[in-house]
């Protein structure tokens, strides 16, 4: 029987570049694999782009309201081929019933299902597409980086106009509105968060 993958880390850690290299594995193979990323990840546009400069147009973007059964079906009837993989990418913005989805795909339907993203947003909060796959995935594997200390990073820091905050909303892309993200340490992170505390109480 398949599985559900789930390959998660902080940013930076080479979820993408891993992504493109397994699509690349299948097709150089002769196999057809189907790469997907929620539609509200607008970094990259069509494609899913790494840090190295490789990128590929994904296959289908999807919508918050849309099955993923459905599409999968959809195409494998379109194509007339097995599918033999789907790729996620930012996997931590699907939906919770989505992952359930890609669950079903993967045990009922045989077609492994391998899904890359974080874990948690700038807070330490957990995304709700993320929650369902730790709660589902029959493997979870950690993918790691460093942190600028050199110690292993678990946190995302957000940056706006490269000031670190801890406000706002749960999903804001990387690279839009002044918004970027590093990878910390929990100590570096908490350090971070006990200066803007104390800045903001004198």
């Amino acid at each position: 029987m398949a599985k559900l993958y789930f390959r998660y880390g902080a940013m930076n850690c080479g979820k993408t570049t891993s992504l493109l290299q397994v699509a690349y594995n299948y097709k150089e193979r002769g196999m057809n694999v189907l790469v997907l990323k929620p539609s509200i990840d607008k970094k990259g546009g069509k494609s899913v782009v790494s840090r190295l400069g490789s990128s590929r147009e994904v296959d289908y973007l999807v919508t918050p309201d849309e099955s993923i059964i459905d599409l999968v079906h959809d195409d494998v009837n379109e194509k007339k081929q097995k599918l033999s993989c789907i790729l996620v990418d930012e996997a931590q913005f699907l939906q919770p019933k989505q992952v359930e989805d890609l669950f079903e795909l993967s045990a009922m339907e045989d077609i492994p299902v391998i899904c890359y993203g974080l874990r948690t947003d700038f807070k330490g909060n957990g995304f709700p597409g993320a929650t369902r796959l730790l709660e589902l995935a029959s493997s979870i594997e950690e993918m790691k980086t460093i942190c600028e200390c050199g110690k292993k990073a678990t946190m995302n820091a957000r940056f706006v106009n490269d000031k670190f905050t801890v406000d706002g909303d749960q999903v804001a892309i990387d690279g839009f509105d002044e918004v970027t993200y590093k990878s910390m340490c929990p100590r570096c992170y908490l350090k971070k968060v006990k200066k803007l505390v104390k800045n903001k109480n004198d």
